[in-house]
């Protein structure tokens, strides 16, 4: 078998039925308990909220230097990793698998939690491109073309299937020439909308950065309307989320994406689909289409439904509610990456120090090994992961119950938001029996 994720597997077993069972059990009884007594108007105040910082704070954080020290930093380690991609052996002990998979693909979530939407001043294509700009003399916010409102997300969308399918499905994904195609055709698509819409175009079509700031929204760091860093809630930073055309797009395919990651390891799955006679690409290919759907349709859905019952529009809804799904998405990460990323990233570090294979030491890492003493504690690790999926749907429910009880009338909030809990449980069991069943 292809190794997942491009480079291996999580090391831990399946989590107990049992676990499962008691995890989705909490999920639905404390659901219809914020329902019953949770606050009857909303409490979240958005992009109006939040602690300022101190002004020393706010004017270092803001300041030039410290931007540009960022920049330089995304540059020179990307290029470092360039050198593993460009002139690195097709081995999988070149770093530029675990780099690309692990390091910037699992690793931009915990980034962008600590420390809020860095990765815009961290991506290395947006430096690339201001430095052009700035070279040429030329407004980086200005392309050759206006780019439409109504494009919204749908390009980062696009580009979240794309690098789902490379990671869980594309054959030969652990090869160089793989990644590499892949990696070209990325900056390419990425660079060129950018000469042609500006620099707009990187939060509407880079998937990394349009992911990283989803994840952003669930750090305690974020800007008030007239651009003061300030401090707030966690979920009331989520509650700033703008709703745009193609988020609902962007919110399926990384939980769909995900989810199919759970069900690409379960045993049914493995045997059937090598025993059919198929191709393994093509059947990988429409099952990771069907997840997406599924989470697509499912949700729209549901929102739709709850706009009849509360009689109120329904074509803005799905947008409006798509923020609390994020923290279902953020569950389904943790539970299905976090060994992952504690082992492999170990092992990426490591090699990082050996680019081109020929013995280098550069940071001290090369020849350390992996502390794997994390694979000794499997009940630890599947309560982690049982935790994280039905925190993650609590936090979900409560989003959209704040977000009802501002748009919907007063006597039909609670009712209004039975079909989105029942989406949203289908999608926490769903997510335990995943985990329970690889």
């Amino acid at each position: 078998m292809l190794p997942l994720h491009g480079i291996g597997g999580r090391q831990d077993l399946p989590i107990p039925f049992g676990l499962a069972v008691t995890g989705a059990g909490i999920a639905i009884a404390v659901s219809f308990v914020i329902l019953a007594v949770a606050w009857r108007s909303p409490k979240y105040r958005g992009a109006s909220s939040g602690t300022p910082l101190p002004a020393g704070l706010r004017t270092a954080f803001d300041s030039s230097w410290l931007r540009w020290a960022v920049r330089v930093f995304g540059l020179a380690l990307f290029g470092w990793a360039a050198l593993a991609l460009l002139a690195g052996v097709d081995r999988l002990t070149n770093p530029i698998f675990g780099f690309v998979y692990i390091l910037v693909w699992v690793g931009l979530v915990p980034l962008s939690l600590l420390l809020g939407p860095v990765w815009r001043t961290l991506n290395p294509l947006r430096t690339l491109h201001l430095l052009a700009c700035r070279v040429l003399r030329h407004d980086p916010r200005r392309g050759l073309l206006e780019l439409s409102p109504r494009v919204g997300l749908w390009p980062a969308a696009v580009g979240i299937f794309a690098f789902a399918w490379l990671e869980l499905v594309a054959p030969d994904r652990a090869t160089l020439l793989v990644v590499q195609a892949w990696l070209s055709l990325y900056v390419v698509y990425v660079m060129f909308g950018a000469v042609l819409f500006g620099d707009r175009w990187f939060a509407a079509a880079d998937p990394f950065e349009a992911y990283a700031t989803l994840m952003a929204k669930l750090s305690p760091w974020g800007r008030r309307g007239d651009g003061v860093i300030v401090l707030r809630r966690p979920l009331e930073n989520l509650d700033s989320l703008t709703p745009r055309p193609g988020l609902v797009a962007l919110v399926a395919a990384l939980l769909g994406s995900t989810a199919y990651d759970g069900f690409s390891r379960s045993s049914r799955w493995i045997g059937w689909s090598q025993d059919s006679g198929y191709s393994q690409t093509l059947l990988g290919t429409l099952a990771l289409v069907g997840f997406v759907l599924f989470v697509l349709v499912t949700y729209s859905a549901a929102t739709v439904l709850a706009g009849r019952i509360s009689d109120s529009s329904r074509t803005r809804l799905p947008g409006l509610f798509a923020h609390s799904v994020v923290p279902i998405v953020l569950g389904y990460v943790v539970a299905h990456y976090f060994t992952l990323l504690v082992l492999e990233g170990q092992r990426t570090i490591n090699q990082l120090s050996d680019p081109l294979s020929r013995g280098w030491n550069v940071f001290g890492t090369g020849l350390n090994g992996v502390n794997a003493g994390i694979t000794n504690h499997t009940t630890a690790v599947a309560t982690v992961q049982v935790s994280a999926v039905v925190i993650g749907h609590l936090l979900g429910v409560i989003s959209a119950h704040d977000r009802a009880v501002a748009l919907f009338p007063r006597g039909r909030a609670l009712a209004g938001q039975l079909p989105l809990l029942v989406v949203m449980v289908a999608y926490t069991t769903g997510g335990l029996l995943l985990l329970f069943s690889a």
